[in-house]
């Protein structure tokens, strides 16, 4: 026969004669039950403030001092005159006093000259690459001595980044850093090209009237954003979305529970048949699931062919159904372990986790948040960008992350399960005892 607990077999002694819906929460009778309650209660709120704390400062931290380190930028002098020696030697000057870390390359480097830069910039060996163009110099030179009106100082410095690859670090590092301390060159090289030219110039009212612009703005430049973060509603796709998605994969756990729950078929099968039947309706659930997920982004209008074609759509189709198979396995696999009451917390640590590595680049937060590079939401957004936006492809490295993932708890739901079926099997034999 089933043993009470020493809670059940008081309370159910004092409130044995308590009509049902009759009693106030202060009640005398209800002393044993009340007690309970606030146990339970106050246990729970202590409980989540403390995963508040542990958790969330995940998040905080990764943005307590950002940016930790600074992102990597080249200076490539092309013009080996005065305007590359200027600007080469100033920014370098500048790296312990920006968020960029400047490296001067040597030209001879790129024998495809420009191009091989924004090549390399493509590749990700930079983040943002500074090019003195060649002849920039001269250009100058000739423009002063014959007050060319079509003389344009912005053409003298090309700037390339791309805004895609993270589009908060282009927005609030690399492009108001490049823009700070070029503008400030800029100034000062107008300063004493002007004094230069004013003493020496024999043409100065000449070009004052026809090329003034020689002289308030000798040197300029160009920032060429050779991916633009062009697609507003990719936002949802790349960060906001990826919270979304994995809320949708714990609706399909809980459905899945209370499914299994309701029917009592839990019961009755085998434990071998209880995990194949787990494991089969989350793929089932998860690839219908992604379908309709992608469909929503398609329905308005993104544009998915600009790396694959219109193979595209597939291929975000299938980043999605490998990154709810990713987080929701591991929902699955916890909820056996932690039970209703416990999975709640996983699920916050989960979220917080992921989303504290996507919203800033690995390279500016502390090294601790370095394993973010192995966390489900950081591979599906690389892999999404790659298929938006045409960003360096290593969509095999990303699925790959992903699928490793889904091994993982294709493994611990198993085990999780076969030692909570014995668990469960051995107080089913006490109490028949």
């Amino acid at each position: 026969m089933k043993t009470l607990d020493s809670n059940q077999t008081e309370r159910d002694t004092n409130e044995h004669h308590i009509p049902p819906f009759s009693a106030s929460f202060t009640d005398e009778k209800l002393a044993v039950t009340r007690s309970i309650y606030l146990k339970v209660f106050i246990g729970g709120v202590l409980s989540v403030t403390i995963a508040m704390f542990a958790v969330f400062s995940i998040f905080w931290g990764a943005f307590w001092k950002t940016p930790s380190h600074s992102l990597h930028g080249w200076v490539v002098d092309f013009d080996q005159s005065t305007v590359g020696n200027v600007i080469s030697e100033t920014l370098l000057a500048s790296s312990p006093s920006t968020r960029i870390q400047w490296l001067s390359v040597s030209a001879s480097v790129f024998p495809g000259g420009v191009g091989d830069v924004m090549q390399k910039v493509f590749e990700e060996k930079t983040w943002v690459a500074v090019v003195i163009n060649p002849g920039a110099t001269n250009g100058l030179n000739l423009a002063a001595t014959s007050a060319d009106p079509s003389y344009n100082g912005s053409l003298a410095v090309t700037v390339y980044a791309e805004e895609a690859r993270n589009e908060n670090a282009f927005r609030s590092v690399i492009r108001p850093t490049v823009e700070g301390v070029l503008e400030t060159i800029a100034e000062r090289f107008a300063q004493q090209f002007a004094q230069k030219t004013a003493s020496s110039s024999s043409n100065l009212q000449d070009l004052l009237t026809n090329a003034p612009q020689v002289i308030t703005r000798p040197i300029g430049y160009t920032i060429n954003n050779t991916r633009p973060f062009d697609i507003p509603v990719a936002t949802a796709i790349t960060f906001v979305g990826l919270i979304y998605l994995l809320i949708l994969t714990f609706f399909i756990v809980m459905i899945g529970l209370s499914a299994r729950e309701i029917s009592g078929l839990e019961n009755y099968i085998t434990t071998a048949s209880l995990i194949r039947l787990r494991l089969a309706t989350i793929f089932g659930a998860y690839f219908f699931l992604s379908l309709f997920y992608s469909l929503l982004s398609l329905a308005f209008q993104v544009d998915f062919t600009r790396k694959f074609g219109h193979a595209g759509f597939v291929v975000f189709w299938m980043v999605n159904f490998a990154g709810m198979l990713s987080v929701g396995l591991a929902l699955e696999a916890m909820i056996t372990l932690l039970t209703v009451k416990g999975v709640p917390f996983f699920l916050i640590l989960w979220i917080i986790a992921n989303v504290s590595v996507c919203l800033l680049p690995m390279d500016v937060l502390p090294w601790i948040f370095h394993y973010g590079y192995a966390s489900p939401f950081y591979n599906v957004s690389r892999a999404v960008r790659t298929i938006l936006f045409d960003t360096r492809n290593n969509l095999g490295l990303n699925f790959g992350v992903l699928i490793a993932w889904v091994v993982i708890s294709c493994i611990t739901l198993p085990l999780f399960q076969w030692f909570m079926r014995r668990r469960h099997i051995s107080e089913v034999k006490r109490d028949d005892n």
